[in-house]
């Protein structure tokens, strides 16, 4: 769709958007989470500490995915996922934990019953994409409806257009069919597509491979590899990526 613009131009209404539900729209690893699972009548886990033992542990988890999808190894994702929880446990831990005392934590973080409300600057976010006509999708980390069950737990499900990748039986990230899925789920070609993630390598560069125009999140880092976002300033990136639209443009066709 396009709209009226100055000096007899139009706007052209922003692409489609694929975001990762887990951590982009609704935080997964928050300090209270692992307090609530490891020492819930403890000390407070610090801050500080806290954010260095998640980022450490992720940028391991993010590299093995990629490898193995480079390797081509068949790999169980939610097998995976404990283990990059054990690691991140250790990592906030100080100490190396037996994978058995570890294994009773994850569980408890996987079970915890605390709101997981989305990040603060989502909801405005959502709208503003949605004012400038953007179409909106979410892909979990993991095929199957834990992506639209968090969505709907953190009173956001209706802002999104599509949650893509709800079948148990499909392609989990970082597979490049889990992303041209997501594309055919929400009537887009791949190109057409800007998928913001979180992880660079089983994420946004998979993403990337895949054929999608790729942002990575950034929150409080430099990413020194660049394609850095701030979620508050992705509708204007966006519509700078599209530019000016005229008269003449041909309508884009609208999701089926």
């Amino acid at each position: 769709m396009t709209g009226a613009g100055p000096a007899g131009e139009s706007t052209r209404a922003l692409p489609a958007v694929l975001f990762v539900v887990e951590e982009v729209l609704v935080p997964e690893f928050s300090r209270e989470r692992w307090q609530w699972a490891w020492r819930p009548q403890g000390p407070p886990i610090p801050e500080r500490s806290y954010r260095a033992a998640v980022r450490r542990a992720e940028h391991r988890w993010d590299r093995r995915r990629w490898e193995a999808l480079l390797g081509g190894e068949a790999r169980e994702e939610a097998l995976g996922h404990r283990a990059f929880l054990r690691d991140t446990l250790r990592e906030i831990a100080g100490y190396p934990m037996p994978e058995s005392e570890a294994d009773l934590f994850v569980d408890r973080f996987l079970k915890c019953p605390l709101p997981r409300p989305p990040h603060p600057e989502v909801p405005a976010l959502l709208a503003e994409l949605r004012r400038r006509g953007g179409t909106i999708g979410a892909l979990g980390r993991f095929a199957g409806p834990g992506g639209s069950e968090a969505l709907a737990r953190a009173g956001i499900r209706p802002a999104i257009d599509v949650v893509a990748g709800s079948d148990p039986g499909g392609a989990s990230m970082p597979a490049r069919e889990a992303f041209r899925a997501a594309a055919r789920e929400m009537g887009r070609r791949p190109k057409e597509i800007t998928f913001v993630g979180t992880l660079f390598w089983s994420e946004v560069r998979a993403a990337h491979r895949a054929g999608l125009d790729s942002l990575r999140l950034a929150r409080g880092e430099a990413d020194p590899r660049g394609g850095t976002a701030r979620l508050g300033r992705l509708p204007d990136l966006l519509e700078r990526r599209v530019g000016p639209a005229t008269a003449s443009d041909p309508e884009p066709a609208p999701p089926s």
